[in-house]
Formats: structure tokens, sequence, C-alpha cells
């Protein structure tokens, strides 16, 4: 059994111990461990199954290639930070070396520098290996005291390299308490691919400045490797496009040398300089190593219309590289699981183009843990309840039954907690906020957190819809007392919302009540209530979409919606919604492709990643592009094109009615555990459709 280890406390003393996460203030010294151990066998080694973590944040060679970066993300919230997270996780990689000799070498960060990235409180590394030789013998490794290890104060703090300060001598490791108790991710390690750029010769005492372009916006790291006999040097500011901020990463050599940042950045070029201070010349090779969750497979969608094919191309590079340890909203923010709203549309989208669900199912588990723990709390309050619903159109999609049973608690946490919230209105009246609506401001008004008359419709129509899936869940894993109580929670919300949140005259809803709000209650995400009245898009689109309202009410709300007989702008995360209840609506054929024409403009404006919003949601703030929360064409288009409909878990039963939408060609591939659905589409023929054996299909 493998043992974790770090730099030995005697001879850093300083060196032991750090924050739990990026959210704590402060910054205890800045440390990066090296490790290594070299193993020689008698018979070449065949195979080889790594278990690998670390403390924050890591990367592990072996025989002099990157195989690993790590640790996998446990979860998190944007509450609840200063006490160490409960859950920790162990990365599996198999390598088949073909040699006698494996040399692991690991350099390990020791303290959380994004929002993601938490830590136990200590520095630790661990490593253990079961090898087979070409002759069938199994020997295991582990880390030890054996290993080596040293400090590197050459990285002197995030995103800055010295190369003036050498590493510390090797000494042997110490063992340290195993607080992490790491059990291991069911998820694959991250692929890497590199991009190298031309190398810069820089004259001796000159200075040059550098761009470099990408093809698209990734996630990665960088990488500057120099050739240098005296001081050089090398500043680079990585940007997603040109009037971006960027994030920086400054390196200076002294010698040949080598740098690979830690830090994750969201790039899409490279600007900066190089200053040569030594009398010899310089070469500089720049490179970015992009990052992302293995890739198997990539169906697409593609229509005869180039622009729509771009948005759809867009929206599938930037889910790629928002899928890393778990879903991301963007690699710029990495921010934690806490944004599961982003993650359910990201999850859907992924079932579209790559299929495989696993990282899915498993940001399904870590948020469960999570509510176990806060007895059901997230800080996104409406994401609480959108949660349930992620479960339930996940286990359409894969059939995991044990997926729904293990988040069973969890879901009667939140029920527990929001039948608590409930006033003598029958509707939510006492919820901690009304957090996330959309990332717009109306009146000068945040949307993400709004007083009650901005969020409280919406919060209930949210509540309405988690009843519902969770009706559905508990049907299926046998709890029919909780699936009765939900079904009759659901129509008294349903009755209060019609009751109270709808306007006959003007027949709509509107954004919620202007009583109240008791003053102590009020703190930084629930504002003060406000006297006016608003009627938005953003409850009428749910109302339209959860079918609080009758099926010809629905119709008229989105007629209404689309024309903006119904006022207020909306973002990509919202318009996801507006699609769906389009298509539950049967109004697909109608306005499909007129709300997804949206998404044009900004890709025409940037081709390399998904902006984050139609609208600044304030003059100051800058929109990142690589967003996948606004990617829902990516799902939505294909999902109306095939009008598809899931009626057996796991696509063992589908109802399909094929329709162009008004384009003259498409063709759809959608991946199944079975394999893939394809329908080609050509205006004035009948669709050509083939369907796994395994599926049983009808088409309409």
């Amino acid at each position: 059994m493998s043992k974790w280890i770090w730099l030995p406390r005697e001879k850093y003393p300083a060196r032991q111990s750090t924050k739990y996460s990026a959210f704590i203030a402060g910054g205890e010294t800045y440390t990066v461990a090296e490790f290594k151990k070299e193993y020689i066998f008698e018979k070449s080694v065949e195979k080889i199954d790594i278990y690998v973590s670390a403390d924050t944040s890591f990367v592990l060679y072996l025989n002099n290639e990157a195989i690993a970066t790590g640790p996998v993300c446990v979860g998190g919230d944007f509450m609840g930070n200063e006490a160490p997270p409960e859950k920790f996780y162990t990365s599996r990689v198999t390598i088949y070396p073909k040699t006698e000799k494996i040399s692991f070498f690991a350099r390990v960060r020791m303290m959380p520098e994004k929002l993601c990235e938490y830590s136990k409180g200590c520095g630790g590394f661990m490593l253990f290996g079961e090898t087979v030789l070409e002759n069938g013998e199994k020997i295991d490794i582990a880390t030890d005291e054996s290993w080596l290890v040293r400090y590197n104060g050459s990285y002197t703090r995030a995103n800055t390299y010295d190369q003036r300060i050498s590493p510390d001598e090797y000494v042997n490791a110490k063992t340290v308490e195993d607080i992490w108790k790491a059990t291991v991710a069911p998820i694959p390690v991250r692929t890497e691919k590199t991009y190298t750029f031309p190398t810069i010769t820089v004259k001796a005492g000159e200075k040059t400045d550098i761009k470099n372009e990408l093809d698209m916006i990734y996630a990665g790291y960088a990488c500057i490797k120099a050739k240098a006999k005296g001081e050089v040097c090398v500043n680079l500011c990585l940007k997603e496009i040109p009037c971006d901020r960027g994030s920086w990463e400054s390196a200076t050599f002294m010698d040949d040398g080598e740098y690979r940042g830690i830090n994750l950045h969201s790039v899409g070029e490279i600007e900066g300089n190089i200053e040569n201070k030594s009398s010899s010349d310089a070469e500089i090779e720049i490179s970015v190593i992009t990052t992302c969750y293995p890739v198997y497979k990539e169906a697409k969608t593609v229509t005869d219309d180039s622009e729509l094919n771009k948005v759809l191309d867009v929206c599938r590079h930037t889910l790629k590289y928002c899928r890393q340890t778990h879903h991301l909203d963007s690699p710029r923010h990495c921010e934690p699981l806490a944004c599961m709203g982003d993650y359910y549309i990201e999850s859907l989208m992924t079932a579209f183009s790559f299929g495989d669900m696993s990282l899915a199912e498993f940001d399904i588990k870590r948020i469960s843990d999570r509510l176990e723990s806060t007895n059901g709390r997230l800080f996104h309050t409406t994401y609480s309840l959108i949660f349930v619903k992620m479960i339930y159109d996940i286990y359409n999609i894969t059939n995991n039954i044990n997926m729904l049973k293990e988040s069973a608690h969890g879901i009667n946490l939140i029920f527990d907690r929001f039948e608590s919230y409930i006033g003598e209105t029958g509707l939510i009246e006492t919820p901690p906020d009304y957090m996330f609506i959309d990332w717009i401001y109306i009146d000068e008004i945040s949307m993400h957190h709004p007083p009650k008359a901005l969020g409280q419709t919406c919060l209930n129509m949210f509540y309405y819809g988690a009843l519902e899936s969770a009706e559905h869940i508990y049907n299926i894993i046998g709890s029919k007392a909780r699936a009765e109580k939900c079904a009759l929670m659901k129509e008294k919300i349903k009755n209060a919302i019609n009751t109270h949140l709808y306007d006959k005259e003007k027949r709509c809803y509107f954004e919620g009540l202007n009583t109240e709000t008791p003053e102590e209650m009020l703190y930084q995400y629930l504002p003060a209530n406000v006297e006016k009245r608003y009627y938005l898009k953003h409850s009428n689109i749910l109302a339209a979409y959860f079918g609080i309202c009758d099926n010809e009410l629905a119709i008229e709300l989105i007629d209404r919606i689309m024309s903006d007989d119904i006022k207020g702008d909306y973002q990509p995360y919202f318009a996801h919604y507006l699609l769906e209840a389009i298509n539950r609506c049967s109004l697909r054929e109608k306005y499909t492709l007129k709300l997804i024409d949206k998404w044009k403009a900004p890709v025409r404006e940037c081709q390399k990643g998904l902006v984050e919003g139609f609208i600044p949601p304030e003059p100051t703030y800058n929109f990142d592009h690589s967003h996948a929360w606004g990617g829902t064409p990516l799902y939505s288009l294909p999902k109306a094109l095939l009008g598809l409909e899931i009626i057996e878990a796991g696509y063992k039963k589908i109802k399909l009615s094929p329709s162009l939408l008004g384009l003259s060609y498409a063709r759809v591939e959608l991946p199944t555990p079975y394999g893939d659905i394809l329908c080609e589409m050509h205006k004035g023929k009948k669709p050509n459709i083939t369907v796994p054996k395994e599926i049983t299909v009808d088409v309409l």
C-alpha cells in the first residue's frame, strides 16, 4: 500500500501547510516540490496501472513523458470553504512502457490558486503502481521514504519561474499522515496536445515583442523552452481575443531550460516580449499544452447553412475544453461544481456531441456528496432545483438507475429544505436568496442575485420542475410515498403560482411579489425588495417550459416572447429554456432556427470560442470567449431536427419526427449506448434514418 509523502518537516518546517481553498484570503508560503524515483526490473514492463494523487496540483511524468495531471476536482461551492474538503480522489492511468527502466518524476504545487482547487491543508503526494512484466510476473511499487524530493524555489509564485534560483538538492521524502483517504475517481485522466510556435532568436542585449495566434481558444498550460547563456526574461500575456486583458506567465532563464506552467489558462493568442540581457544570442520556443477530458468520438450535425454549421462547431469546441476533471463554466473562471446550472446544459450538449456521460455522472455524485455535507444547501438556490432535473434527464440518456439511488438522499435534503421556505401563499417566500436567474441587469439590478420582485416566480417555477422530475425519480427507485408527496406538492405550487404570480388582464406572469423582505433576511445576495412589478420573458419562458399553464396559453406566451411583446433581455444560458419551451409547445418548426440565429452574430465576431453572453450585463464587464453554458444549439438543434423523444431510458425506445425546420439539407449524428442514430434529410425527400437494432423506434 502506498504512503503519502512530502518534504521533510525538520528541513522545511514552513512548507508543510496551506489554506483549504482559493476563497480564503491570504497566502501561505508558495511551495513547489518535485519527487523522483527510478525502478529497474529484470524483465521488460508490459503494463503498469498507476494510481496517483497530490494535494492541490500535480503533473506526473513517466520516462520523461507527462502522463497525468490532477488531482481530480473534489467538487466545492462558493460557501463553506473554511474547512478541508471531505472527499479526495486518486486518478488511474494505464501505461504500456515496454522497457525495463521506469523513471517517475512529479511536480506538486502546494496552494490552491483556481476557484475549483481544494486542499486538505497539507502538502502531500502519493503513487501506487501495479506492474506486469513481460513474463507475467506482477510487482507493486509505491511512494515511500525511498523516493527523493526537493523544494524547487525556481517556482517563486503562481505563473512565475526564475531559473536564477536553483532548486534544492534532493533528499529522502518523509511520510505524512494520510488525511486524504482518497478514493479512485471513476473518470480517466485528461489528454494533452502540444501546439508549438516557431523558435525565436533574440540577439544579445536586444528585446523582442512576440505575438502568436492559435486557430481556436484552448484550455492549456504555457510552456517555454530556452537555449541561453546568461539572463533572458520571457513575459507572456495569454489572451482569448486581442482586446482581452488576459492572464500572464513570466520566466527568467540563465541557461538552457524548460518551464511548464502550473496554472490553467484560456488562450487563443499570446502576446509579450523577450528581453535578452546576456552577451550571447538566445533561442526561445513557446508552446501551449492544451488539455481536456478525453473525447472518444465526435458526432456532428451538418446543414446547408454554413453559418449555422459554424455556430455548432464553435459550441462543440468550447464544450470540449470546458470538460476538465469536472464540467467548467469556462477555463478562465474555473468555477467549482457550485455552477452546476451551467453543467446541466453542458451535460446535454455532451450527450448529443460526444456521447460519453461518465463526467456528468461523476459531477452528479460530487454534487450529491456536497448536498449531504450541507444539509441540502447550495450557494445558487435555483441550481439546487435544476440539479434534480439534471439527474432525471441524464438518467433518461444513460438508464443508470444506481445514479438515481445514490442521489436520492441529496434530493430528499433539497425538498426538506425547500418545504421550509413555503409561506402562507403556498409559494416559496423565505428562501436565502433568489440566485441565479440570468447574467443580466434590469433597471441596474443584478439578475444574478435579484430581489424578490425579480426572482420569486422563476424560483417557484424551478421548484415545480424539480418536483416533477423527483416524482419520476422516486417512482423509478420505488419510493412511492415520496413520489406521491412530490405529486401533491407539485399541484399545490402550480396553483399558488397561477393564483399569485399570474396577471389575468395582461395574460402573462410577472417576476415576483412586491411584499417586503424582512430586514433580518437581507444580506449581500438577497437585496431589499422593490415596489415595481416586472413583466419579463424569464418567468413566461419557464411557465411554457414546465407546463405551469395550459398549452394554449403556453403557445401564446412563446409567440409574445418571440415577437418581443413580452419585454426583457436574456442571455444564451436562459435561451436554453426558451428552446426547450419552443420544443415542448410543438413550435420547433416556427421558432427554432429563428432563435438559434441569435448565435450567428457573436460567432461571426469571434469564431475561435463561444462568448459568454449576447449583451454585456453592465458597461464595465468583459465577457470571456470560452463559456460553454451558452452552447445549447449543440443540443437543441439536433433534437429539434430529429423531433427526438426518449420513451424508455437509455434510448431503449424513442420517437422520431424529423423535420428540416426550413432548411434544405441536414444530417444529424446522435450517439447512443448502442451506436449512432443517423438521419439525413433533403428538401422534398423522405428522411433516410438509420437506428441501431437494439433501439425500438417510432417514426412519425
